[in-house]
């Protein structure tokens, strides 16, 4: 069996590498490591920020490799959009809110593997009832405060890997933790600082502190929430994806012997 676990930054995806000896494999022509965890494949895809980045990767991966993937993590950090939720912790999405249409309106939500949320549960992550995949960085506390009417989070590639994960059969779930609180706004016009492919960019980054040197110090405190967001989760993860991948088995091997 096959596991796809999807990150959009490499930053996101560091600590739990460190806790795994992941190895560099192209998997359906997308930036991927794999480990062998609990005698399953997991694969680890970046896919880049945003929805396009990340509906290309999942198209590419998931259209390829259809038919062996058990299960699939839409993985990484998100913004709180409400008091609640504190730097590092884990919240795993009941479902997937997709972004605003032009014109408004709202689009339909994508549900998650309801037996995924609740193995997530179980290892500790708080259970929500939404994930807001967002088209664009959401900066103002203002407007997540607004997001937070009809959402627990907010991140930019989920819904995108959940509704191409359902096309091909496979269960899947969000799971992301909180690097940036409801009532923080973010430092820089975070936008800016990625390239094509949704990578950061180093010289965009110079180029806007370099325009907004005041935002350095809020730069660097974002970037310290980042990485503990991201240790949690790559705790949190390890736990996980193991024991999902033995309950498989394990369900796999009584389905044999029952047959």
């Amino acid at each position: 069996m096959k596991v796809l676990i999807t990150f959009a930054l490499a930053n996101e995806f560091a600590p739990w590498r460190k806790l795994r000896p992941f190895r560099s494999q192209e998997l359906g022509g997308a930036d991927s490591f794999v480990a062998d965890i609990g005698g399953a494949q997991v694969h680890v895809v970046l896919t880049g920020v945003g929805t396009k980045n990340a509906g290309d990767a999942a198209s590419a991966v998931i259209g390829s490799e259809s038919e062996s993937l058990g299960f699939c993590v839409s993985a990484g950090l998100a913004g709180a959009l409400r008091p609640a939720y504190g730097i590092g912790q884990v919240l795993v999405a009941r479902a997937v809110a997709p972004p605003v249409p032009q014109g408004g309106g709202a689009g339909s939500e994508i549900l998650c593997s309801e037996a995924l949320v609740a193995f997530a549960t179980e290892h500790g992550a708080t259970a929500v009832d939404r994930f807001h995949t967002s088209g664009r960085v959401i900066a103002r506390a203002e407007e997540k405060r607004h997001l937070g009417q009809s959402a627990d989070a907010v991140e930019m590639e989920s819904f995108e890997i959940l509704k191409e994960a359902g096309a091909s059969g496979i269960p899947a779930v969000a799971i992301r933790a909180i690097s940036d609180t409801a009532n923080e706004e973010l430092p820089l016009d975070m936008s800016r600082i990625f390239g094509d492919r949704g990578q950061v960019s180093l010289s965009g980054v110079v180029a806007e502190v370099a325009r907004h040197p005041k935002s350095l110090p809020g730069l660097l405190k974002l970037g310290q929430q980042s990485k503990l967001a991201a240790e949690s989760l790559a705790h949190f993860l390890d736990r996980y994806v193991l024991s999902v991948i033995e309950r498989s088995r394990d369900l796999h091997v009584s389905a044999a012997v029952a047959s």
